[in-house]
């Protein structure tokens, strides 16, 4: 987890000078139109891929010294994603005028939204290569890819913005994918050959049926998530305006990325170790509740200080433009404590392979979200989508617990659930006094994140052990304090 968090740090830098220079250079409206770009990706890309990427990291982790199996596996998973990518080109192409229609109101933009198509292909490969990495736990090589493939994008993608202004938003949305499939394959190709025959119609046919069908559920899950970000954003934009939907996609964009370096690392780690011990009940509770309380002790603290400071993280990353941004990104990083928590939790019906209770998961959180967005925009504004946030996760949190209850025992330890009401109520009080008085949450939410980060680093060190010279520092530290660390054998 410390590799690939180190990487998705790296990568949160990099985000941050990407999104902020287009924030200066394009305003709201451009941050707004590359939304909902990236949402119509998004959603295709779900669609083509059929959720094989997850699927594939679940059978490459299982085929592990199987050789035969592996290689099987390997092949038939590059080869589904270059064909149903080869697909999802052909069918954005001849449907780009439609799609712009239905998007932007007229056609204009039906180019931009037919090139979105080579977009999802290598999106698509990128994933395989990617899938193959995370499953073989080829760690290092993983966090590589996601850094080198974020820098060298974000430069290709930004010097096309330059150039060009806003039509340069569709060059950029191409930039990113291109530069991660090519890094990805650097290294994948100094993983092992596949040494197996190659395989016939009916074999790929009976290799590709089981991930398929397992990767459906994947699929419908993430395209509900994909899809209710494109009709939220759609929606907004015509009740709205471009302005608006630029607010959205800024609140919601530094939502995603400062949890996705946390979620990064469970899907590159935990989710394998998870699936290898799955079957081992004791085993899996275990892992899911250590998982729980490390991302909320490392978690928590920065979303508490993430309260507090919005108004000047905004004004960092994007610009004073975007200062209706503010509230929405308190309200949804009050929603994060309880996505954090319920994370570690759904990972455990991924990897028991439960397609039909990943699929109600994932539409407990879209179904609330969406309704309430649909309903309430025209009456509240743009801030319903951010209470719907935290009403969504609320609600996807116990959905979660009830299921992995039922599926494989699970119970939260007593530390989780000092973890989860900690910085629960502490995130609820700091939104409150937020909203009223902002310099009052701004004081304190370094405060409070200071005083939670002491304790969560402990929590830290007990977890990952006595490991390497800053680890032993530290818990001398807290020895010298009268705090001594008790090590579990």
């Amino acid at each position: 987890m410390l590799v690939i968090g180190s990487a998705q740090a790296m990568n949160i830098l990099i985000s941050i000078v990407r999104v902020k220079v287009l924030a200066v250079l394009l305003g709201p409206s451009g941050v707004g139109l590359l939304s909902i770009y990236s949402s119509l990706k998004d959603v295709v890309q779900q669609t083509a891929g059929l959720g094989m990427g997850s699927s594939g990291v679940r059978e490459i982790a299982s085929s592990r010294g199987e050789e035969v199996t592996l290689n099987r596996v390997r092949r038939v998973l590059f080869a589904a994603h270059l064909v149903q990518g080869a697909l999802a080109v052909l069918a954005v192409w001849l449907l780009r005028a439609p799609l712009a229609t239905w998007l932007f109101g007229d056609a204009a933009r039906s180019t931009e939204v037919g090139l979105l198509g080579v977009a999802i292909l290598l999106s698509l490969l990128g994933a395989a290569q990617t899938a193959l990495l995370q499953g073989m736990r080829r760690i290092v090589d993983l966090g590589r890819v996601t850094v080198l493939g974020a820098f060298f994008g974000t430069l290709v993608g930004l010097a096309a913005v330059w150039q060009q202004g806003e039509s340069g938003l569709i060059w950029f949305v191409l930039a990113q994918p291109l530069a991660a499939v090519l890094i990805a394959l650097h290294y994948t190709r100094r993983l092992p050959k596949p040494t197996a025959a190659r395989l016939s119609l009916e074999e790929t046919w009976e290799i590709w049926k089981p991930m398929a069908k397992l990767g459906f559920a994947f699929m419908l899950g993430g395209i509900a998530t994909a899809v209710t970000l494109l009709v939220v954003r759609g929606r907004i934009s015509q009740e709205l305006g471009l302005d608006a939907a630029g607010h959205f996609a800024a609140a919601w964009a530094i939502t995603m990325t400062y949890v996705g370096f946390l979620l990064g690392a469970m899907v590159a780690d935990y989710y394998p170790r998870l699936t290898e011990v799955i079957h081992d009940q004791a085993a899996a509770v275990r892992l899911m509740n250590d998982q729980a309380q490390l991302s909320l002790a490392i978690g928590g603290p920065v979303l508490l200080l993430l309260i507090g400071m919005a108004h000047w993280v905004i004004n960092l990353l994007y610009s004073a433009d975007f200062e209706t941004a503010v509230a929405l990104l308190q309200w949804q990083t009050v929603g994060n404590v309880f996505k954090l928590a319920a994370s570690a939790m759904s990972f455990g019906i991924v990897a028991s392979g439960r397609s039909g209770f990943h699929i109600i998961a994932q539409l407990s959180f879209n179904i609330i979200y969406l309704s309430l967005v649909w309903l309430l925009l025209p009456v509240t504004g743009l801030l319903i989508t951010a209470i719907a946030f935290v009403s969504g996760y609320i609600f996807y949190f116990i959905v979660v617990f009830l299921l992995v209850k039922r599926l494989i025992g699970f119970r939260w330890q007593a530390l989780s659930l000092y973890l989860l009401g900690l910085h629960a109520g502490l995130a609820v009080a700091l939104l409150a006094l937020a909203l009223m008085a902002p310099f009052a949450a701004a004081v304190a939410s370094p405060l409070l994140a200071g005083a939670t980060g002491f304790f969560g680093l402990r929590v830290v060190l007990v977890k990952i052990g006595p490991k390497g010279r800053l680890a032993s520092r530290l818990a001398f530290f807290y020895t010298r304090i009268g705090w001594p660390i008790q090590y579990n054998p």
